[in-house]
């Protein structure tokens, strides 16, 4: 990949990352509920979703996604219902004696927040047509394309963690102080679900 070619793939995911979402929200999410370093196990679960959408997209299966109507929307249907869930069992998650509650919560398993994460990502159709669209501009076919791929993939990837990680999860640190009391607790736990819903439902309507 040429490098002028590379530094607007970099330009592009940097865009992406940013732009706020489910990710974003599930990260925020961890970060607050199991600390800013093991927030890194749900941001990882989202790469390997990132990883599959491209290797569904440059294996030919994003075509059949995307000219579907039946199959994209089984899997959006059912991305907006795991969103609406997640949503809901946090909204009505009960505070119980606030930092008891914070520290069990730092208890979860590494690999319950990775599968959250790869689930969030990966039941979004609508991430399938975006590189369906996005990496033809990439990709150039009078050249070996696993290299390219390699290249995208890498690039996206690391670009999403530290996006995820150093911005939108150090952002949830600001929010700490809430998770101090009962109170805040509750809060943080309606606001970040009504965030859940309303992704949701935002991935089944539009």
């Amino acid at each position: 990949m040429q490098f002028s070619l590379w530094l607007a793939l970099l330009g592009a995911a940097i865009v992406i990352s940013f732009t706020p979402g489910a990710g974003a929200i599930n990260t925020m999410s961890n970060s607050l509920n199991a600390g800013f370093r093991r927030s890194l196990w749900g941001i990882l679960g989202q790469q390997a979703a990132l990883v599959i959408h491209v290797a569904i997209v440059a294996l030919g299966l994003g075509l059949l996604v995307s000219n579907s109507p039946v199959l994209f929307a089984a899997i959006k249907y059912a991305g907006a219902a795991y969103l609406v869930y997640l949503g809901l069992r946090q909204f009505f998650a009960s505070p119980h004696g606030s930092a008891a509650v914070a520290e069990s919560r730092r208890d979860e398993p590494a690999f319950s927040m990775f599968r959250r994460g790869l689930w969030v990502n990966l039941l979004n159709p609508k991430a399938i047509v975006f590189f369906l669209a996005f990496m033809p501009g990439f990709i150039r076919l009078d050249e070996p394309q696993l290299p390219q791929y390699l290249v995208l993939i890498a690039t996206v990837v690391a670009v999403d963690i530290l996006v995820m990680w150093f911005f939108f999860a150090a952002a949830a640190r600001s929010f700490q102080r809430f998770t101090r009391t009962v109170r805040g607790l509750m809060l943080l736990n309606r606001t970040f679900g009504v965030l859940f819903i309303s992704v949701g439902l935002m991935l089944a309507l539009l």
